[in-house]
């Protein structure tokens, strides 16, 4: 059968890429990959996988809202001027947690 159809994705060019370097060390492209998509989508009748959010620890949350926060400007980041500063902040929150 003839491939005549045609998807048009928009996606982050960082994900692209990613995609890209992933498939192509199974020696197939992006399209390919979609093509397998589809196909086991169809033998499934639905995802070939469960979707699902992740579930993070308390840690790891307050981590990535630390990280929202320093990228919208309301908490500065850190900053050291050594190897050695960076360690002993880190034994200081080790001893503090």
């Amino acid at each position: 059968m003839a491939k005549t159809a045609n998807i048009n994705l928009r996606i982050e060019p960082n994900i692209k890429a990613q995609a890209e370097a992933v498939f192509s060390s199974f020696g197939i492209s992006v399209t390919d990959a979609i093509n397998v998509f589809l196909h086991a989508s169809i033998m499934e009748g639905g995802f070939p996988f469960q979707p699902r959010k992740p579930k993070y620890n308390r840690a790891t949350l307050q981590a990535m809202q630390e990280a929202r926060d320093i990228m919208a400007g309301k908490v500065e980041a850190k900053r050291y001027d050594s190897l050695s500063s960076i360690l002993s902040d880190m034994d200081a929150e080790d001893t503090h947690a």
